[in-house]
């Protein structure tokens, strides 16, 4: 099936692949982010993707810079809606928003930033249980950024119970401090931000918060069913970096985790919630900055279609295309509310009345570039690496609309299809 697949989203024509030339006939420093313009119409907003579509680890694609050049004016304001969509989550909203404005030599307002973690500010449910997060980076400003009150970390789980990472025989001790172990407070909630340093130490620790039910001290009589709450963010297996060949990604932590567990209890690790790309309610949630980002910079009518530019099948396109199947399933419904019991039921997870939600799309296109994670002289870039809870799949999901060599290209044929100048 790949290297079917491979072969027909690039067949040479003229230099250009078949997709790439159908795109564009297919028809279907920081200022106020308040600014208002003038706008030329724009019923159309465009997600970035930011590994190996602008960057590949810390440098700069050739062709980003020309490409965000296009979405601006000679202020530099943007015309177009834009939002950048990544599964990183190592940093805050607003440090993102400064590396790409550095990058690209554009403002770039970090309510136009949507972190792998950033949806699950709308998880309130959650916001005043006692979480222990895992990840890398500043994970407790990164929290109580989202709205945690009470945040622990796996190094306040390993200062309590020191005995229990036991792998790095250079790091072990015998014995535990009674006085912090009865001073610990017990875990309500687990949060997975991203694949952390040290993974044997989260893997050994998060394993012993789900059998002791939140308490390491309460040695279990049996498996708890169910288990801890679990919301994880960033499903990538892989990802591009400046290396030639795709990087271990948050996916793979998840899938070491899933496997212990599995392995150790006899049942399946149950998540709570699954965010970040491929997931829908990241795509509903940037949709939402993309309409307000919209309304911003001055423009008014709906945004009825959605591009999202990405690298990788698995995540970026796979994603789109399943929020554009969820979106033609809100258009073939008399409700939203019954058309979302068949996506992950975003409605249920975060407690709203779908009729109150902010919906504008009719339609998401999927974009994929040949600058990071895919690219077709590779076969096992197109190797299903899909979620486990999101199998079984349909392999049309994992089919781009379109496929152009970089975002320069992209961002030029979208002008084309939507008569934009």
């Amino acid at each position: 099936m790949a290297v079917k697949f491979c072969r027909q989203i690039r067949n040479k024509v003229g230099g250009m692949s078949e997709l790439e030339s159908a795109f564009a006939h297919h028809s279907s420093k920081m200022r106020p982010f308040s600014t208002r313009l003038q706008q030329q119409d724009c019923g159309f907003g465009l997600l970035f993707d930011i590994d190996g579509v602008i960057v590949r680890g810390r440098k700069i694609l050739p062709f980003a810079p020309d490409a965000f050049r296009k979405l601006v004016n000679n202020d530099g304001r943007f015309r177009v809606p834009t939002v950048f969509v990544t599964n990183g989550g190592n940093m805050l909203r607003h440090d993102k928003a400064l590396q790409l404005s550095n990058w690209l030599g554009i403002d770039i307002h970090e309510d136009q930033v949507v972190m792998a973690h950033s949806p699950l500010r709308l998880f309130k449910g959650f916001h005043d249980k006692r979480v222990l997060v895992s990840g890398q980076g500043p994970v407790v400003d990164i929290a109580t950024n989202l709205g945690f009150t009470k945040v622990t970390t796996i190094d306040d789980v390993r200062t309590a119970f020191p005995v229990l990472d036991a792998v790095d025989h250079k790091r072990r001790v015998s014995a535990s401090s009674e006085d912090l172990e009865d001073q610990f407070k017990r875990i309500e909630a687990i949060v997975l931000f991203g694949e952390p340093i040290r993974w044997e130490t989260s893997l050994q620790l998060l394993i012993d918060i789900l059998l002791s039910s939140g308490h390491p001290k309460d040695v279990p009589k049996l498996v708890p069913r169910p288990h801890l709450p679990i919301l994880a963010c960033n499903m990538d297996l892989q990802w591009m970096a400046e290396a030639f060949m795709p990087r271990f990604g948050h996916g793979a932590f998840l899938v070491c985790l899933e496997s212990l567990y599995k392995k150790i209890t006899g049942q399946d690790l149950i998540y709570t919630a699954l965010i970040g790309k491929p997931s829908e309610i990241t795509y509903y949630h940037a949709e939402r900055m993309l309409i307000t980002h919209a309304r911003q910079i001055g423009v008014d009518q709906p945004i009825r279609r959605i591009y999202c530019i990405g690298d990788n099948v698995n995540t970026d396109i796979f994603g789109s295309n399943l929020y554009n199947q969820y979106l033609a399933r809100s258009r073939a419904v008399s409700t939203k509310r019954s058309a979302a019991m068949g996506a992950r039921n975003i409605y249920h997870l975060l407690g709203n009345d779908p009729e109150e939600s902010i919906q504008e799309a009719e339609q998401c296109h999927s974009v994929l570039v040949e600058t990071g994670v895919f690219s077709h002289d590779r076969e096992e870039c197109l190797l299903d690496h899909t979620p486990r809870d999101f199998l079984p799949m349909e392999e049309k999901l994992r089919q781009p609309n379109f496929i152009v060599a970089n975002v320069l290209h992209a961002v030029t044929n979208i002008f084309q299809q939507e008569n934009f100048h």
